[in-house]
């Protein structure tokens, strides 16, 4: 299930932002209560503001938080300059392997291409992070530039809008 994130989801976040295991790939380092409250806000604001941002991703059957994935517009500090909307994705170890990213994001780029109707998305991914370049070749992501950011070299994706038979 996919639902925007709201304040009720901070018990769940912080679990796993502070898990070492989740944010190695993504901020190399567990982040604190304060940074993970920032993140919440920080996500609440792009809903607010943009009408997109961070969807909460449960399962279906007890609703234990998986993880999430969303569309972003961060003004990140990169060369080249992202100039579509932004995708990113994360599962809780405990629910890697099991489908849950595929679904999501799958479910969530047909949102973008149907609602946002942005003619291509792109995404960063850390040159280690084995599972999420697979995933993001797996829906249609395609390399573009390597680029640093915040110190660490990473792979610039993009992914061309899908059109439908009736053009849209």
């Amino acid at each position: 299930m996919l639902t925007p994130v709201t304040v009720t989801d901070f018990d769940d976040l912080l679990a796993l932002w502070s898990n070492p295991d989740f944010t190695r790939h993504i901020m190399g380092r567990a982040l604190s209560e304060e940074e993970v409250w920032f993140r919440l806000l920080r996500d609440l604001g792009h809903w607010a503001t943009l009408g997109h941002g961070n969807w909460a991703v449960r399962s279906r059957d007890g609703g234990d938080y998986v993880g999430s994935v969303g569309v972003f517009d961060y003004h990140r500090d990169l060369n080249p300059p992202f100039e579509a909307p932004e995708l990113g994705w994360g599962v809780a170890p405990a629910f890697q392997g099991k489908g849950y990213a595929a679904e999501a994001l799958s479910a969530v780029l047909d949102w973008v291409d149907q609602t946002l109707a942005a003619s291509r998305t792109v995404c960063m991914i850390a040159p280690e992070n084995l599972a999420s370049l697979k995933l993001a070749a797996r829906v249609g992501f395609r390399p573009y530039a390597i680029a640093t950011y915040k110190d660490h070299a990473v792979q610039l994706f993009e992914r061309r809008r899908s059109v439908g038979q009736d053009g849209t």
